[in-house]
């Protein structure tokens, strides 16, 4: 029997990573639900907010824009940076170790899914000096 609160999850029911450039809130994981090839959740970005320039070391990431609009740079083959305005509805593909960043440039947030295959890159944002736990709001 499948525990269907481990297959439907929302945002809000799960504890976020929160910075001062805004939160993600892992969806999918293996620590969530038991996700064992990829991990995914939702990223909100106020207004003039974004994650800097970094990589995910061993893996590749899908970043898909819910609402909202930003720029997102991702570098190329040679490490040089290709930006491009992005909105509700656009897929972007961050190649296995790739640097990339994202910024809202729009004057409402942003809004993202994310998926990094394998699970596991996201963890080492608990490292970064501005992280907080957001409580889920269903605790």
């Amino acid at each position: 029997m499948t525990d269907k609160s481990k297959v439907f999850v929302y945002p809000e029911d799960v504890s976020a990573f929160g910075f001062d450039w805004g939160r993600l809130a892992l969806t999918v994981a293996p620590e969530v639900n038991g996700a064992e090839r990829f991990s995914g959740g939702v990223v909100d970005l106020p207004s003039g907010q974004g994650h800097t320039r970094h990589n995910h070391p061993g893996a590749e990431e899908i970043i898909f824009v819910i609402s909202g609009h930003g720029e997102q740079m991702v570098e190329d083959e040679q490490g040089d940076p290709v930006v491009a305005k992005v909105g509700p509805g656009c897929t972007i593909y961050v190649p296995e170790s790739r640097f990339h960043s994202t910024l809202n440039t729009g004057d409402q947030p942003m809004q993202l899914f994310v998926v990094y295959s394998p699970a596991g890159p996201e963890l080492v944002l608990r490292e970064l000096p501005d992280f907080r736990l957001v409580p889920a709001a269903k605790d």
